[in-house]
């Protein structure tokens, strides 16, 4: 069964900087309502065949722990390009 997100965190920049802009914020609630759904999904599968829920549950906090910043060399040379 589909639940909405009850809250999401008011999203902010690396500088403490506040997201306002109203089409980033529904694509980010729009990514973790995709993103829950298919966890939900996962775990349920999980409990159907018998895994254990603990295992299920650490197993995805591990998968999220593991996901890389694509923009981390990026943003790197761009600050080495730009000091402040």
């Amino acid at each position: 069964m589909k639940s909405p997100l009850t809250s999401l965190p008011v999203w902010v920049r690396d500088n403490g900087s506040i997201v306002s802009c109203t089409e980033k914020i529904k694509v980010m609630r729009e990514n973790f309502e995709e993103i829950k759904q298919i966890a939900q999904d996962a775990l349920e599968d999980g409990l159907l065949m018998e895994v254990s829920e603990t295992q299920m549950r650490e197993a995805l906090h591990h998968l999220v722990d593991q996901l890389v910043n694509p923009y981390l060399k990026q943003k790197a040379a761009i600050e080495k390009s730009y000091p402040h």
